[in-house]
């Protein structure tokens, strides 16, 4: 199940999505990607001021891959409905 996120706020909410889809709490998620549970946490909650090197860990964790691609016609707030 792939999902849309275009700001950290998304991509934060994602990422809780699929973490918990996976049965893992924040310091499961921290332990595997060698970060703290607070950053964790920070990220979820959409917290801006990630390093790319931070979600990339992250996303490793989780077995998830970033993928980039053309932005789609629709606004920021038709994809936050979606969700």
């Amino acid at each position: 199940m792939a999902q849309l996120a275009r700001t950290p706020k998304q991509l934060g909410e994602a990422l809780r999505r699929y973490r918990t889809l996976a049965g893992l709490n924040q310091s499961d998620v921290a332990a595997r990607a060698g970060l703290r549970q607070a950053t964790i946490s920070q990220i979820e909650s959409g917290h801006g001021a990630a390093k790319i090197e931070t979600i990339c860990a992250i996303l490793a964790a989780l077995d998830l891959e970033l993928m980039v691609g053309p932005r789609s016609k629709s606004s920021s707030e038709d994809i936050e409905d979606i969700f």
